[in-house]
């Protein structure tokens, strides 16, 4: 019944039965993420799973800070309230992040200071699919994709009457106050199945080992005619001003539940409000030579950047067994409002409103030749507006329409997987403020990947993919002033669809108490999209949108041993670290034409842009290993990440220093008579209290990573 409503249905709930009472092995944990039941301990392609207590651990303010510490993963930064999943290297349009299946519906990817509308502290399963996943999610899953399992709506009934979880926790490093809780439970009659969960979270400004500012940063303040003692009288020391968070999270579901499938509805919101730190007009507009003393007063009268984002959301899904050829139907339908509002001070300055439905039907038939499989059809449509002086990216209706099929096959000690997609892109753009034509794309996927069973406890695999990307709206439009990153931002209506070829070999192995798993892969991409710095200073660095041949090379590698469990308790070992590699393959220059908007006329220049060195903001390699410890009612964990110097940067780009990083929990878990469970928690976070900046982030140089802290607080399980 592989695939079949029932079966997955059944995982969530025993996902969320383990998650709360007992360590969940994660190998053996089934990935909700493709219409093929497998566990990540089967699939021929890598993924990795957070759930139980690892996931309790990992849990943060954004998605992408809760999976960083998986190997090949790391987050962007911008700020405590933004953090988007970077999977070996890749991120933004490249990265899918997924609801149980379905699109966020938020505008993540337009910019870096638009956060992810999912909240993981909410989550029973984090999957996280390494390599590109367009067979299964479209041009958008080029590089990867995070599909986030809540289960707000149910679809198996509970195996209690009511049962949910609790936590209240708080925190020193930024003041915060978290709570959450969550609720499931089935009628008498075992077919209405329910689910409720709210969340509420303030943190105040968070406190820093140092300096806001980076050394280069501060000189080039001096430079600019700042005092000598520009940090004290900026008062930029010790706390990270216009940090702070407030967010607040629910959702409703009920389901029908039958022998055969199961019909639910859901309605959810996701409300948060955040500062950029580092981050206003009066101090971008400071350094624009074309600035005057009383435009900078005006816009320091306008104070820090803030954001508030609200989102609201309705989803029907449903799934049936046994339809004649077919083992099962499983569908899903989201409508998603999304408004992004910038407040300078106390004014409004730009809103971004962006409508979405998106739509996905999966039949999963039987063997054919051999071979199970599904056939997918996924249809999205997106309605996007951005209002204010400073909207750079032009409004647009974006319509994809994708229809693919994956199928698996054994044959003795050898799996292999084959899959095939085609997508249809189009971008309907608003003639009023289009710096191009409407554009319509065709793309088409390949995969094949193979698994090799050497022995029980040895396999190989080994993977092709030729995946495409249509480019985005902000990719073939974006031309004006990008607050966010304080940069004029310029796109290329004529950018072309991206194609990677990738090829990758992987290796697990288990003995006893060993486990290792490794991999190296290459992709070479023909006409890659990418943000370009020109190195023009006109209102701001003058950034253009191009493409041009790229290669990405990679390895990442985890290893863990259980060395011991006797009467001192169950110790274990783990170490990973990972490492990436992204250049332009050419050589030589080649010129740009730039045109630069000043309100009725713009600035022209012609630039030479390098066609091979280094591409910009790629994430740094790292190495580190954690200790863990289990007895009883108790369980501990101290562990140490080294983020290497990134000085393997682009043109215009500035290297950035190693930093280390080292956590620690501890938690006392408790069950009860009744069923349930009562756990008390302390985590420690950069207990070095050492300066950290993620090369990734456009605020590097403004805003550092928290200082030491410590969350303590009390879970509660029925």
């Amino acid at each position: 019944m592989a695939g079949s409503p029932q079966l997955l249905a059944a995982t969530d709930s025993a996902t969320a039965q383990d998650h709360d009472h007992e360590a969940v092995d994660l190998n053996a944990v089934e990935v909700r993420a493709t219409p093929l039941a497998g566990t990540a301990e089967d699939l021929t392609r890598p993924v990795e799973i957070l759930a139980g207590d690892k996931l309790d651990e990992a849990k943060a303010n954004s998605l992408g800070e809760t999976v960083s510490k998986l190997p090949g993963v790391q987050s962007t930064y911008f700020g405590p309230g933004v953090g988007r999943p970077i999977v070996r290297g890749f991120d933004g349009a490249r990265v899918q992040v997924l609801s149980d299946g379905l699109g966020a519906g938020d505008v993540s990817t337009v910019s870096v200071d638009h956060a992810v509308s999912i909240e993981p502290f909410l989550a029973n399963q984090i999957e996280v699919l390494k390599g590109p996943a367009t067979l299964l999610y479209g041009s958008g899953a080029i590089g990867g994709a995070v599909n986030v399992i809540d289960g707000r709506i149910p679809e198996a009934a509970t195996a209690r009457p009511l049962e949910g979880r609790a936590e209240l926790r708080a925190g020193t490093v930024n003041d915060e106050k978290t709570g959450m809780v969550r609720l499931d439970g089935t009628s008498a009659g075992g077919n209405l199945v329910f689910h409720f969960d709210a969340l509420h979270r303030e943190t105040g400004d968070y406190d820093i080992p140092g300096f806001a500012e980076s050394e280069h940063a501060h000189e080039d303040d001096h430079d600019d005619g700042h005092d000598d003692d520009g940090h004290e009288e900026e008062g930029v020391r010790g706390t990270l001003a216009n940090s702070a968070v407030r967010t607040d999270a629910g959702a409703l579901g009920v389901s029908w539940v039958g022998e055969r499938g199961f019909l639910g509805v859901g309605v959810s919101l996701f409300n948060t409000r955040y500062g950029v730190p580092g981050h206003s007009h009066g101090e971008e507009d400071g350094h624009d030579d074309h600035g005057h003393d009383h435009d900078d007063e005006e816009h320091e009268e306008e104070g820090p950047v803030r954001i508030v984002m609200d989102q609201r959301r309705a989803e029907l899904r449903g799934g049936l067994n046994d339809i004649g050829p077919f083992v099962s139907l499983r569908g899903k339908l989201a409508h998603t409002d999304y408004t992004h509002t910038e407040y300078e001070g106390e004014e409004v300055g730009t809103v971004f409103d962006n409508d979405s439905t998106e739509a996905r039907l999966e039949l999963v038939h039987r063997p054919v030749l051999g071979w199970d499989g599904a056939i997918g059809l996924q249809w999205a449509d997106r309605d996007f507006r951005a209002i204010g002086e400073e909207a750079f990216v032009p409004a647009s209706k974006s319509r994809d329409t994708g229809l693919f099929w994956i199928g698996q096959r054994e044959f003795g000690d050898l799996k292999f997987e084959l899959g095939a997609r085609h997508d249809r892109n189009s971008i309907d753009i608003d003639a009023a403020t289009a710096i191009g034509p409407d554009r319509d794309f065709d793309t088409t996927s390949l995969s094949a990947s193979m698994r090799w069973n050497i022995s029980p406890d040895f396999h190989l695999s080994f993977g092709l993919d030729r995946a495409q990307r249509a480019p985005t709206a902000e990719e073939l439009y974006s031309n004006g002033l990008h607050v966010a990153t304080a940069s004029v931002e310029l796109g290329n209506p004529d950018l072309d669809v991206e194609t990677a070829n990738r090829a990758e070999l992987g290796l697990h192995w288990h003995a006893g108490p060993f486990k290792l798993g490794a991999s190296v892969y290459h992709a070479r991409f023909d006409d890659f999209v990418y943000l370009a710095d020109t190195g023009i200073d006109d209102g701001g660095p003058v950034r253009v949108w191009t493409q041009d041949d790229a290669r990405f090379n990679g390895a990442e590698a985890e290893a863990s041993w259980n060395f011991a469990d006797n009467a001192s308790g169950s110790w274990d070992l783990r170490v990973f670290g990972d490492v990436v590699r992204g250049e332009l393959s050419g050589s030589g220059t080649r010129a740009v034409d730039v045109s630069v908007p000043h309100g009725d006329h713009t600035h022209d220049y012609t630039v030479d842009l390098a066609r091979g060195g280094n591409l910009p903001r790629i994430a740094p390699s790292r190495v580190g290993g954690e200790l863990r410890w289990a007895m009883g009612a108790w369980r501990a964990s101290i562990g140490a990440t080294r983020y290497a110097e990134q000085d393997d940067v682009a043109e215009h780009e500035e290297p950035t220093p190693g930093y280390t990083l080292v956590d620690a929990h501890v938690a006392w878990h408790l069950d009860t008579a009744s069923g349930g469970a009562w756990e008390v928690f302390v985590d420690g976070s950069n207990l070095l209290d050492e300066e950290a900046r993620a090369h990734t982030s456009f605020l590097k140089d403004l805003a550092p990573l928290p200082g030491r802290g410590v969350a303590f607080g009390v879970r509660a399980f029925f």
